[in-house]
């Protein structure tokens, strides 16, 4: 019903992620959005909009925050107020003005590492101090080192956390979440939750908690981000929002983004509410899509030696620890094989490379065909 294996050349469409590379025979993996075109539901809820032909300022419809209520509801049993949200027009902005917003001058903010690397940036953006909370791999699932929470938490305003996690593919588990919760609750933490990817569930039995959900008092420390951008690969339309249940956490965000923060696009308000509205079928058959070249790249790579996966639970994001092949510069050496990757020490480990596998399995295979290549020849050596 839905064509994923289908091709969209996306090259000279200002496409950041095709562009890269120019003429250059590259594939590129990298930056996360995918080569899906968008579902139907979304075209169509466009091509209305642009016929109307007015593009002037505008705000969320109704229908769109009632739709936003009703999925934190029938997904998580969370009952959410609509003057809890806040939009904007992407996730990272949440972040930093978090940063800015909730932690003091003279605190510092904890962020997981690695992590999708605007964590890492936010806290010195806004002149704060930030405290690295390693990621551990424990039964091929990487976790944050609690004991080190802990210690960090005595120092800190702020935790930015990440669920699911960009790049691990971590879905945190309700009891790993109240540990988290509960170490904030103590130290008087607050805690932003970037969970972009909460739609993207790879493992059928995994199941996506919102941070605020958790329980009366996490929801009074701490705000969600989410979109359906990832999701529905529609990020360049530029439609986010915020869920913060506490009023005076709200007003602090909102006096920190006050003429910063540029309204959302009205295109992108379109666009996410026919994706809610209308898109769960196209996202179940993307996800068993994603679940197949998951797969495919855990069978074909993940086995090879000197090169190391853990289980991707969520995202169309691989981690994959290429520190065996002890390459003096791995994402230039992949690059010379024909594949264009993100490299791990933007991330905050530089024993690693980010493989974005939300590309048509025709793509991929021709995308892993190339790595072993260059895997073999190294280990070949």
């Amino acid at each position: 019903m839905f064509d994923f294996d289908g091709v969209i050349d996306r090259r000279g469409t200002q496409s950041l992620k095709w562009d890269k590379y120019g003429d250059k025979d590259i594939l590129p993996l990298w930056v996360a959005d995918t080569d899906f075109q968008a579902a139907p539901a979304i075209l169509e809820a466009l091509h209305q909009r642009i016929d109307h032909g007015v593009f002037g300022y505008s705000r969320p419809s109704p229908r769109l925050i009632k739709l936003i209520l009703e999925r934190m509801h029938s997904l998580y049993g969370w009952q959410v107020e609509a003057d809890w949200l806040l939009f904007m027009p992407g996730v990272v902005p949440g972040l930093n003005f978090a940063c800015k917003a909730w932690c003091r001058p003279e605190s510092s903010i904890i962020s997981p590492t690695p992590v999708y690397y605007p964590f890492l940036n936010a806290p010195g953006y806004n002149e704060r101090r930030i405290s690295h909370l390693p990621m551990q791999l424990v039964a091929d699932r990487w976790l944050p080192d609690f004991e080190r929470l802990e210690q960090l938490a005595v120092d800190a305003d702020l935790l930015l956390l990440c669920n699911p996690h960009n790049p691990g593919g971590t879905v945190f588990t309700r009891a790993e979440l109240e540990r988290i919760a509960d170490i904030a609750e103590r130290h008087e933490v607050t805690v932003c939750s970037d969970e972009i990817h909460c739609d993207l569930l790879l493992d059928k039995d995994a199941r996506h908690i919102p941070f605020a959900s958790l329980s009366a008092a996490a929801a009074q420390r701490s705000a969600v981000l989410m979109a359906p951008s990832k999701t529905f690969n529609i990020a360049g339309l530029c439609c986010s929002f915020a869920i913060i249940p506490n009023p005076t956490l709200r007003h602090k965000l909102q006096q920190s983004m006050r003429g910063l923060m540029a309204d959302n696009n009205l295109l992108g308000f379109i666009a996410a509410e026919a994706a809610y509205a209308e898109g769960e079928e196209w996202l179940a058959a993307q996800l068993e899509y994603l679940r197949d070249n998951r797969d495919l790249l855990m069978r074909e790579l993940g086995s090879l030696p000197g090169v190391k996966i853990a289980h991707i639970e969520a995202t169309y994001l691989a981690w994959i620890d290429v520190s065996g092949l002890q390459l003096a510069n791995p994402i230039a050496s992949f690059e010379a094989g024909g594949v264009g990757l993100s490299p791990g020490a933007q991330f905050g480990d530089g024993n690693f490379i980010r493989l974005n596998f939300g590309c048509s399995r025709e793509l991929l295979t021709e995308a892993i065909r190339r790595m072993k290549r260059v895997i073999l020849a190294r280990t070949n050596d």
